[in-house]
């Protein structure tokens, strides 16, 4: 709903390119941060678990605060939460850049993570404010290409940044672009929605609470023992805190979260599938620059560039699949999308140390193509399996469904990447000696960082082709039973989606009648 108040005033093309470029950064700051992690590793001396935290505590708080984040707009103004949020975002970058340890690091992503929710969704929502009809169309079209665009180009960007400044850079540069942001957003109109309830903060907390507890068990378990106190406490928190949190929704009037939703088979079926989509894709947005640095030896800058064969069908395939909805309903495109990630990925475990580019292209392309055919249908289809008094609620939930999702997936592949690669280790490090003799657990955690170099240097020069050896066909190892679960996963996702699609061909209407409607409304959820 537009506020009727004179303070509307609107400069289209200020607009969209402040929300833009502030847009640009926000997934760039996700996926460039994983490239930037041997670095900090290097340096800092961290564990894995405390790195994984650079990456997951920014997408945890990215995905529990964005609905609140888009409330608290509505309620108070898009442009003070857009300004606020961006300014968070550039000081906890800044900070970022400058900190002297990995405890300061990850706090600072944290809080840069809410940051982000509050751009995101202020932005939407005030591109809403200043385009109508077809023009808003074209906005989000330009808006989610963009976003689309940081995802893919995050790794190689980082990578560049990271092999010739150092992995400081990787958050000095989001923080110097947000301070621009922050002048230009001084020109974009104010907005709110004179019917907007209060902020449901209970609702807030006990979702990202319970989400902070799932994720701090996954980490931590790998170190700490699967029943260790610390991690049997964190799953009663978990249990506690969302059994509280869907006590609290069901009494809301208005809730954040509309838990009645999840009857509704459509849209369960693919919640799943983005689930399984992102728990596939994310993760290797992440391990992969470490496996690449690590077994290959590869600058950051060549690993940047490498993942490029797996990112960049994201950018062209969702205009694509526009193209194709004309003859191929929707149902058939998301099977599509969670089956070809599902191949890919299996696909994907060919990767051994060494493997040219043409013969790892097969697997990245095909993985990158499932994901951007899901970034062109999924939305809508989720939009299109409700009620359209729903469609807002039904987007912000989806994409707070997807952020979960990413949070939970890089802390599960994470630590099954330690564990797999520990077990593949078994004994064969007793015989090298060193701090790493009789440790595979210590070695697994450092390859997982990308550090192979500084445990070799620990062993003898004659036994170091020995050490390398088995390191690397260990990681390799560790990495294919991932993958091998990863396929598994979306191979079953594939399956529910299809099932249930058959069932429900409503969806079949083409997502261009239904993108245009949802994307406005996913901050009004």
């Amino acid at each position: 709903m537009r506020d009727p108040s004179p303070n509307t005033s609107r400069n289209p093309v200020v607009s969209l390119v402040t929300v833009v470029l502030a847009s640009l950064l926000l997934p760039i700051s996700l996926t460039g941060a994983s490239v930037a992690i041997p670095g900090v590793a290097a340096d800092f001396h961290s564990s894995l678990a405390a790195d994984e935290w650079i990456v997951n505590g920014y997408d945890l708080t990215f995905a529990g605060f964005m609905l609140a984040s888009g409330a608290f707009a509505d309620r108070f103004g898009r442009r003070k939460v857009f300004v606020l949020g961006t300014a968070v975002f550039t000081l906890c970058s800044l900070v970022s850049a400058l900190a002297g340890n990995i405890a300061l690091l990850d706090a600072s992503r944290v809080v840069a993570g809410v940051g982000a929710a509050a751009v995101l969704t202020s932005g939407s929502a005030t591109l809403a404010q200043v385009f109508d009809g077809p023009a808003r169309a074209k906005a989000f079209g330009v808006f989610g290409t963009t976003v689309g665009v940081g995802m893919a180009f995050g790794p190689f960007i980082a990578g560049t940044l990271s092999t010739n400044f150092g992995w400081r850079s990787v958050f000095l540069v989001p923080a110097i672009a947000g301070a621009l942001v922050l002048v230009l957003a001084t020109r974009l109109p104010e907005s709110r929605d004179p019917q907007a309830g209060r902020v449901d903060w209970a609702g807030t907390i006990t979702f990202s609470g319970a989400l902070t507890a799932l994720i701090a068990a996954l980490i931590e378990g790998s170190a700490l023992g699967w029943t260790s106190a610390f991690n049997v406490a964190m799953y009663v928190a978990c249990a506690v805190l969302f059994t509280l949190f869907v006590v609290v929704e069901k009494r809301q009037e208005r809730p954040m979260f509309d838990l009645g939703l999840f009857r509704q088979p459509q849209f369960v079926s693919l919640c799943v599938g983005v689930v399984a989509l992102v728990l596939a894709f994310t993760p290797l947005l992440v391990y992969l620059p470490s496996y690449l640095t690590a077994v290959n030896g590869q600058t950051t800058m060549h690993a940047g560039v490498d993942m490029l064969m797996l990112t960049v069908p994201t950018i062209f395939f969702p205009l694509i699949t526009g193209y194709l909805l004309r003859w191929i309903p929707v149902r058939h495109m998301v099977t599509a999308s969670v089956g070809l990630t599902a191949i890919g990925t299996a696909w994907l475990t060919v990767v051994h140390p060494g493997i040219g580019n043409w013969a790892a292209l097969g697997p990245y392309a095909v993985i990158g193509i499932g994901i951007g055919v899901s970034f062109g249908v999924m939305d809508g289809a989720a939009v299109s399996s409700v009620e359209p008094e729903r469609a807002g609620m039904a987007a912000g939930m989806f994409n707070t469904m997807r952020l979960a999702g990413e949070a939970t997936g890089i802390a599960v592949v994470g630590s099954l990447l330690v564990n797999f690669t520990r077990v593949e280790l078994g004994n064969k490090l007793d015989a090298f000696g060193g701090p790493y003799g009789g440790k595979p657990g210590e070695l697994a955690n450092a390859l997982n960082q990308g550090q192979l170099s500084g445990p070799e240097s620990t062993v003898p020069a004659s036994a170091r082709t020995a050490f390398h050896q088995i390191a690397t066909s260990a990681y390799t190892g560790g990495l294919h039973t991932a993958l091998w679960i990863m396929a598994g996963f979306c191979a079953v996702a594939t399956v529910l989606v299809a099932a249930v699609g058959a069932k429900s061909r409503q969806t079949a209407a083409p997502v261009a009648e239904a993108a245009p409607q949802a994307e406005p409304d996913k901050v009004a959820a």
